[in-house]
């Protein structure tokens, strides 16, 4: 296997077949990936749980002036908030580069400039993450569970739901309707 690291900035996209309905055709950008283990952020899956707003006025920020989606992350850890921003905004707190103009900021600071209207040109705030084990990615993408492709900052912040998990496959010159549940190898 090559470098541990290729992987950060990559879009995961599930197969038909993934087994598990909470990644049922997700697309999700891989944040952090190393030897440890992998982190990362369904990026097409609104929560409707909780509202930006309702979210803003648990946190005691305010009410927002624009209202904003709040997405389900993933089902590690739900209680815990992040938000995946445009580069132009560095969060004072706490921010990490994912790739070219997307960063990663996990401190309130963020959300607190959402709410007033200074926040980052692009976002997306999610509730949870996705998360495996060393090696446990790898063979999850070796039995055909998952594609990746690189990611880019448009295709992240264009809008998530049930059009994105398509288009990434796209991306990839891959026709949705032509995949199939099971694969074999040679």
């Amino acid at each position: 296997m090559s470098d541990v690291s290729d992987l950060t900035g990559q879009l995961l996209i599930a197969m038909p077949d993934i087994g598990d309905p909470r990644f049922e055709r997700a697309v999700i950008l891989i944040c952090e990936h190393s030897k440890e283990g992998t982190m990362g952020l369904i990026l097409n899956k609104p929560s409707e749980e909780i509202s930006f707003v309702e979210l803003t006025r648990q946190l005691n920020l305010g009410s927002p002036e624009v209202e904003q989606p709040v997405h389900f992350g993933g089902p590690v850890e739900m209680g815990r908030g992040f938000v995946l921003h445009s580069g132009e905004y560095v969060s004072g707190l706490s921010s990490h580069l994912v790739l070219e103009d997307v960063r990663l900021s996990a401190s309130l600071d963020v959300l607190e400039d959402m709410a007033q209207g200074t926040g980052p040109r692009a976002a997306l705030l999610m509730l949870g993450y996705t998360g495996w084990g060393a090696g446990q990615l790898e063979g999850e993408i070796l039995a055909n569970g998952w594609l990746s492709t690189p990611a880019d900052a448009g295709f992240v912040f264009q809008g998530g739901g049930e059009a994105m998990w398509s288009a990434a496959l796209k991306r990839l010159g891959v026709d949705p309707l032509l995949l199939s549940a099971t694969a074999g190898r040679a």
